[in-house]
C-alpha cells in the first residue's frame, strides 16, 4: 500500500469478517468485507469474492501479495476475463513454475541442476513407495502449490511414508486448495540461498542478487539476509545466472525468486523451485540493491520496461551495497512449542534507529490477533554498511 501510496494510486483492500481489525484494512483507501458464510482462510481464497470487490469499487488491478491466491492462475485467467490487470506473472508461466514439479521439468529444460525427485505423487501406495524407494531415503516431501513450509515433511525412511504423505496432504489442501505433492532426495547439509528475480513485457529480465534463507523452523524462513555472506564472486555469479536462465526459458515477467539449495559438501548449487510472487523477505534485497521491487511490479504491470520500473538502465547497473538482515516478530507461545498465540495486543511499540526499517502486519496497540491467521506482527530489517 505505501508503494502504491508513493506513485499516486489509491488502494482497495479486502477483508473477511475474522481480519476485520487487521491493519491492512485501515491502510487501504477502500476496504470490503469479502466470505460471507465462507471459512477464514476460504474467504481469501474465494476467487469470485476478490473478482466481484474489485468490480465494485472499480480497480483496475489486483496485487495478490503472498500466500493464499498469489501463485493460483485461475486468478489470473478471472483478472483477464474481467479485464483487470494481474500484478504477476502471465497465468501459463505461473502453470509452468508455480507447480514445483512441473518447475523442476523446466529448470531441467534450462540446463539447471535438480534435485533427484519423483513425479506428483497418485493415490496408489504402493506404487509411492516403489518410487520413493527409487529416489533413496531420506526423502522430503514437498507441496506442488504454495510455500511457507506448508505440507513439507522430512521421511526418514519406508514406516513413515504413509502417514506423513497423508499429514502434508491435508495442511496443503487446506493452506492453498491443492494437495498435490511429490518427493525430493533431502540433502542434509545444506544452505538454502534464493535468487530475486524482475524481468518486463519486453524480453527483459533483471536478477537483483540473492538472500541467504538457511536459518528456519519447521521449514519456514524466520532470518533472511542479503547478500549470502559465505558466497565467493564466482559463486554468486553461478547461482544469479541459473536464476536468470530459468526465468528467461519462460519469458517471465513482474518479480519472482528463484529458491536453491547448496550443497555444503560440494558447494554445488540444486534448483528446488520457484515462487512466481513477491516474497515475504523481498525488504532484504530492496535494502541492498535500492531498487523497490513491488513498485516495480506496479510499473511493469503498466507496461514499463525494467530500466523506467527500476531506474537502473541494465543489469550491470544493479550494484550491491552494504549488508541486511530481516527476522519476523511473531505473537507465538515458546512455553508451548511456539504454537500461535491470540488476543488483544494492549501496548505496542516499534523498534528504531538508523538503518532500521518496519513492515507491519497486525502490529498496533489495540488490535486483536485471531488464531485463523499467520501469527506476523512485523517485519524488521536491519541494514548496515558491513
Amino acid at each position: 500500500m505505501r508503494a502504491a501510496n508513493e506513485l499516486g494510486k489509491k488502494t482497495v483492500a479486502v477483508y473477511a469478517e475474522e481480519d476485520k481489525l487487521s491493519l491492512h484494512r485501515f491502510k487501504a483507501d477502500e476496504a470490503y468485507l469479502i466470505g460471507e458464510g465462507l471459512s477464514p482462510v476460504g474467504a481469501y481464497l474465494s476467487i469470485a469474492e476478490i473478482i466481484r470487490v474489485a468490480k465494485d469499487s472499480g480497480a483496475d488491478a489486483i496485487h495478490p501479495g503472498y500466500g493464499l491466491l498469489s501463485e493460483n492462475p485461475d486468478l489470473v485467467d478471472a483478472c483477464d476475463q474481467n479485464g483487470i490487470t494481474f500484478i504477476g506473472p502471465k497465468a501459463e508461466t505461473m502453470r509452468a513454475l508455480g507447480d514445483k514439479a512441473s518447475a523442476r521439468r523446466v529448470a531441467m529444460a534450462a540446463g539447471v541442476p535438480v534435485i533427484p525427485a519423483t513425479e506428483v505423487l497418485g493415490n496408489d501406495f504402493a506404487a509411492i513407495k516403489a518410487e520413493a524407494a527409487a529416489v533413496g531415503y531420506p526423502l522430503m516431501l514437498k507441496a506442488s502449490w504454495g510455500g511457507g513450509g506448508r505440507g513439507m515433511r522430512p521421511i526418514n525412511g519406508p514406516e513413515e511414508l504413509e502417514a506423513k504423505v497423508l499429514e502434508g496432504r491435508r495442511e496443503a489442501e487446506a493452506a492453498f486448495g491443492n494437495g498435490e505433492g511429490y518427493l525430493e532426495k533431502m540433502i542434509l547439509r545444506a544452505r538454502h540461498v534464493e535468487v530475486q528475480i524482475l524481468g518486463d513485457k519486453h524480453g527483459e529480465i533483471y536478477h537483483l542478487y540473492e538472500r541467504d534463507c538457511t536459518v528456519q523452523r519447521r521449514n519456514q524462513k524466520v532470518v533472511e539476509r542479503a547478500p549470502a555472506p559465505y558466497l565467493t564472486e564466482a559463486q554468486r555469479a553461478e547461482v544469479c545466472d541459473l536464476g536468470r536462465r530459468i526465468c528467461a526459458h519462460v519469458g517471465y515477467e513482474c518479480a519472482g525468486t528463484v529458491e536453491f539449495l547448496m550443497d555444503m559438501n560440494t558447494d554445488k548449487f540444486y534448483f528446488i523451485e520457484v515462487n512466481p510472487r513477491v516474497q515475504v523477505e523481498h525488504t532484504v534485497t530492496e535494502q541492498v540493491t535500492g531498487i523497490d521491487i513491488v513498485q516495480a511490479q506496479i510499473l511493469i504491470a503498466e507496461g514499463k520496461t525494467l530500466a523506467a520500473a527500476t531506474g537502473v538502465p541494465s543489469q550491470s547497473g544493479v550494484r550491491l551495497n552494504g549488508h541486511a538482515l530481516q527476522c519476523r516478530v511473531t505473537t507465538e507461545d515458546p512455553q508451548n512449542n511456539f504454537i500461535p498465540d491470540y488476543g488483544r495486543l494492549t501496548a505496542y511499540r516499534s523498534a528504531t534507529g538508523n538503518g532500521i526499517r518496519l513492515d507491519g502486519g497486525t502490529a498496533y496497540a489495540g488490535s486483536v490477533i485471531t488464531r485463523y491467521y499467520d501469527s506476523l506482527l512485523v517485519k524488521v530489517t536491519a541494514w548496515a554498511q558491513t
